[in-house]
């Protein structure tokens, strides 16, 4: 998933926050993932706070057992590093796992997980459902983007 709308004013990258509207987004979004009834295991979460906001509002409707914020999970980090960091996860016995990331992240993530698409636009609040085999590849089930 992708973050909120975020406003500009801040004094860092990370420090930007939410706007009402990525609230509202964001509050959407854990709505459309509760009437699907959607429990997760783990919430990974970037450090910044627009991500972490997201994940405040997320967990306001979702179960989600536990969290971790991960410092990989940054505008610039590397997906490959995530999709390790999944399979690690995936031995252990973690399977639904909600990751709240950035741009371009989320996309190149997306891709690094299923190399035969393209990947998407992520709007803010846009969310991907990946489900990877037990060898780490994955398929995509759906794109769900809020109003």
């Amino acid at each position: 998933m992708r973050h909120g709308e975020a406003g500009f004013s801040a004094s860092s990258d990370s420090g930007r926050s939410l706007t009402s509207r990525g609230i509202k987004q964001s509050q959407q979004a854990a709505q459309w993932l509760k009437q699907l009834n959607y429990q997760f295991d783990l919430g990974l979460v970037s450090p910044y706070l627009r991500a972490q906001q997201t994940f405040a509002e997320l967990t306001s409707q979702l179960v989600v057992s536990h969290v971790e914020s991960n410092n990989i999970l940054v505008p610039s980090g590397d997906p490959s590093k995530i999709v390790n960091l999944l399979a690690m996860l995936s031995s252990t016995g973690v399977n639904n796992v909600i990751v709240v990331s950035h741009l371009p992240l989320v996309g190149y993530l997306v891709n690094e997980l299923c190399p035969e698409i393209s990947h998407p636009m992520f709007t803010t609040a846009a969310i991907a459902c990946i489900d990877l085999s037990l060898d780490i590849v994955g398929k995509l089930e759906w794109f769900h983007q809020v109003e």
